[in-house]
């Protein structure tokens, strides 16, 4: 009974490794990677707000869905094995296969040679059969280090609070900035948005080098931090 708990124990860890390895060459970072892979596995923790980069990647999708199915699996394979070790005893024999043959799936892509290929196979997916629409914000936007995005809201203390855009952002054309939209309440503006006289309430979803954000929005962003 120990020897199959150890062993499965073995194959649990690296099916782990594994999809942290692919999740990783999806893009994702890998400390988030392998807590939402334990999550998906164990079904818990897969509701925080990290699970919406998985849940907005197609790849990412299809990859957790197996693991989710795996999870549930494996609690059933583990009471079917318990039962048929008290009945009439485990076949070692097999359950060493299985092990092996996912350390060795595991040790496969740790190969850097595996990982670029698949890496070049997601990418491809992506390009040819995905939707703008369909990627999250980080691949569509955040594809430099250097930018960001920022929904700022506005109180009354904020210094854009009854002013323009084009007052405060001197020559915004060459600014490393650009102001998607206004949402005020329900209402989406997005005509004549530096024309438009921000009031209290308003919420800017910026766009650009985080650093320019930083700077120029910098009595507004403190302002938000201390509100929220």
């Amino acid at each position: 009974m120990l020897l199959f708990l150890l062993i499965y124990s073995v194959i649990v860890w690296a099916v782990i490794e594994i999809f942290v390895i692919l999740f990783r060459l999806t893009g994702l970072k890998v400390e988030v990677s392998r807590f939402q892979v334990i999550s998906m596995m164990t079904g818990t923790g897969f509701t925080t707000a990290e699970s919406e980069l998985i849940l907005g990647h197609p790849i990412r999708r299809r990859l957790g869905s197996f693991l989710i199915l795996f999870g549930a699996l494996s609690l059933a394979v583990i009471i079917s094995s318990i039962s048929q070790f008290l009945s009439s005893g485990l076949r070692t024999k097999e359950i060493l296969l299985a092990a092996a043959a996912t350390v060795a799936v595991f040790g496969l892509l740790k190969l850097d040679s595996v990982q670029r290929l698949l890496a070049r196979v997601f990418a491809g997916k992506l390009s040819r059969k995905i939707e703008l629409a369909d990627l999250p914000i980080r691949d569509v936007f955040l594809k430099n280090k250097e930018d960001t995005l920022l929904n700022l809201h506005i109180y009354q203390d904020s210094e854009l609070a009854n002013r323009t855009l084009s007052g405060v952002l001197v020559n915004h054309v060459e600014l490393e900035i650009i102001v998607l939209f206004i949402q005020r309440g329900k209402v989406r503006i997005i005509k004549n948005i530096y024309d438009t006289t921000i009031q209290e309430g308003d919420q800017l979803l910026l766009f650009g080098v985080e650093k320019a954000i930083l700077a120029l929005f910098a009595h507004d962003i403190q302002l938000m931090e201390e509100k929220l």
